[in-house]
């Protein structure tokens, strides 16, 4: 086959984009490229392989000849269009919460748990931007080690919320060193010069739905009902770049040089870990980038098998586009579609 029809949902979009630039920077071979959003983005022209293309309406008939669908549009068109997508023959890799802990949908990010890919029914869910960064650090060490407990706080970039939180950030910004009070629209309270602990909606236990994700998807991608996960979603005024700061526990002992080793040698992993000479991941620097970084690999004293870690990756890119672009290449690299 010399190519595949690729329709990507939410193409006008933060993510959606970045899955263009990484599909066209991959040299994935499509042989057709179907930009799709809301009618509000019908007509706009976007560029892939130095062509303009459309944008079109998404609708149950855009999926017509379709081979792979990326979604990144919510999970409400998720789960009405996704359906209608594998219906007409496509396989879905879908950004969204709408299918991430349905037991028949796989839950992936191919340098964990590739073989789950197998067991799709049309639909594989790529995970939360949050998740992907952790559990490829924490792989390793649980094949070393077993993980016994995770307790995880993180620090979110407003990209993770869309391009109007990034325009926010940059307008309340500006607005707040010239003594002005700005006006919250994107988030509930002001994001310049402020953090909040508040990602996505709070349920009765006090948790909100993105420190859920985190939970449950954990251990669904781990394969391991058993590893105790606990987290603390903040947003904080940082463009791109999700930063986590990760305490672990495991059944047998290893030490920080331990860890360092095991996690070098480790796929997708980057360690920046020279606090002496101020080596450490930072947001600033790592955008564009498909690795994640970890630095600050120390022991925890507090228990007798403990680390900590500090996690950093592009959540536009590694923590969704690049994760589903690599699902699409290992179904082709397979032939699984």
């Amino acid at each position: 086959m010399d190519g595949y029809n690729v329709a990507v949902v939410g193409a006008t979009g933060a993510v959606g984009r970045t899955m263009l630039k990484i599909l066209e920077e991959r040299n994935f071979p499509v042989k057709r490229i179907i930009p799709l959003a809301s009618s509000r983005s019908k007509g706009q022209i976007l560029k892939f392989m130095g062509q303009a293309v459309k944008v079109e309406e998404a609708k149950p008939s855009s999926f017509e000849g379709v081979d792979i669908a990326l979604f990144s549009a919510g999970k409400d068109i998720s789960l009405n269009l996704a359906p209608e997508a594998v219906k007409r023959g496509a396989v879905v890799i879908d950004n969204s919460n709408a299918f991430r802990m349905d037991p028949e949908v796989p839950l992936v990010v191919p340098e964990v748990n590739p073989q789950d890919i197998q067991k799709h029914k049309g639909i594989i869910a790529n995970p939360n931007c949050s998740t992907i960064q952790m559990v490829i650090v924490l792989k390793p060490i649980h094949d070393r080690a077993r993980v016994k407990r995770v307790v995880v706080s993180t620090y979110q970039a407003v990209s993770g919320t869309g391009l109007e939180a990034i325009e926010e950030l940059k307008l309340q910004s500006k607005q707040v060193l010239e003594g002005q009070n700005p006006k919250p629209e994107v988030y509930p309270h002001r994001i310049a010069f402020n953090l909040l602990p508040h990602i996505d909606v709070f349920d009765e236990t006090g948790y909100s739905l993105e420190e859920w994700k985190m939970i449950r998807e954990t251990k669904k991608i781990m394969g391991d009902e058993n590893i105790a996960v606990t987290a603390t979603t903040v947003r904080v005024p940082v463009i791109n770049c999700h930063s986590e700061s990760v305490n672990i526990e495991t059944f047998e002992k290893i030490t920080a040089e331990q860890a360092r080793e095991i996690l070098a040698s480790a796929p997708g992993i980057v360690v920046m870990d020279d606090p002496k000479n101020n080596v450490y991941p930072m947001p600033a620097y790592l955008t564009g980038r498909d690795e994640v970084f970890v630095g600050r690999i120390r022991e925890d004293f507090t228990v007798p098998c403990g680390l900590n870690l500090w996690i950093v990756a592009d959540n536009l890119r590694r923590g969704a586009a690049y994760n589903a672009v690599k699902i699409a290449e290992y179904l082709v690299e397979n032939k699984l579609i």
